[in-house]
């Protein structure tokens, strides 16, 4: 037996994880556990505290939701709304309702539970697969990845400037990989024009099923995006007074997408005021295909 694992195969503490073991770690993450017909509960992340990620929950409402559509129809669309935040500590329940099945389309309401109250509230849109007119916008002119810093070399630039167990927390391994291309720094945010591209993929391979790739899109696609629109502002999340949260979330799936290669993530924010801020988002393979889109509007409020 290896000896950095444990007889279970999970990987000593002492240790950091491969690549590829926090890649798996995400897919078993978002493999939600059906507990009886159209209900079932989503994984805890292992270590989690605090408030849950809103990427998290949209993913495991998609996975739920896919158990109940036929193989042949693909999601193309979700669109969810955040009530409350959810606590690391309890497990999530997802109820998923067959709301319609036509000839072509089909329509799912998610209601995801903790402690008895919904946390959110989603509807996603299934399609059999046909052919179409075609066109897309064209993908922004950056840097190859290869190229780039990753997010956690720009933020260890940062380390005196941070209490040590929040420098950890942002500096921990994730199966997301993100590269910037117009570094912006929410430790010391400056004031900038509301556009932002990164590029980003998972950490390892995360196998072959378009289901879980488009599963992870929907977590990934909650990074990010957010702060686009407090860029103008010279503000970000880790601002003492800046009270930040998502509100809703909306993903449209183009085509199919493999989330363990280098995705563009290009987003910019139009307008925000009263306390919201609204941000769109599109991904593009390294090649300018255009395989998903997003928007995302959410609380950004001054308090004293």
């Amino acid at each position: 037996m290896d000896g950095a694992e444990r007889p279970d195969g999970k990987p000593k503490k002492d240790r950091r994880p491969t690549p590829d073991e926090l890649a798996q770690g995400l897919v078993r993450l978002l493999d939600v556990e059906e507990l009886d017909v159209d209900l079932y509960r989503g994984h805890r992340n292992p270590g989690g505290k605090g408030r849950v990620f809103g990427g998290q929950v949209i993913a495991q409402a998609l996975m739920s939701a896919v158990g109940s559509v036929d193989d042949e129809r693909v999601a193309h669309s979700l669109h969810a709304y955040f009530m409350r935040p959810g606590d690391e500590d309890f497990p999530i329940i997802y109820r998923v309702e067959r709301d319609y099945d036509g000839g072509s389309f089909s329509n799912r309401r998610v209601i995801a539970m903790q402690r008895g109250k919904p946390i959110l509230n989603m509807t996603c849109s299934f399609q059999r697969r046909e052919k179409g007119l075609e066109h897309q916008a064209d993908m922004p002119d950056v840097p190859a990845p290869e190229t780039l810093k990753t997010e956690i070399e720009h933020i260890r630039q940062y380390e005196d400037k941070l209490d040590p167990r929040l420098f950890k927390f942002l500096t921990r391994e994730r199966p997301i990989e993100i590269r910037p291309v117009e570094p912006w720094s929410h430790i010391d945010p400056e004031k900038r024009a509301p556009v932002r591209n990164i590029w980003f993929r998972t950490s390892g391979d995360i196998g072959d099923d378009p289901l879980m790739h488009r599963a992870v899109l929907a977590f990934a696609s909650d990074m990010a995006l957010l702060s686009t629109c407090m860029q103008p502002h010279g503000v970000s999340w880790l601002s003492g007074n800046m009270q930040a949260a998502s509100l809703d979330h909306a993903v449209w799936f183009h085509d199919d997408v493999r989330m363990d290669e280098w995705l563009l993530y290009a987003t910019d924010s139009p307008w925000s005021g009263a306390g919201r801020g609204y941000n769109r988002g599109s991904l593009f393979t390294r090649e300018g295909k255009l395989v998903a889109s997003t928007v995302q509007e959410g609380l950004i409020r001054l308090r004293d």
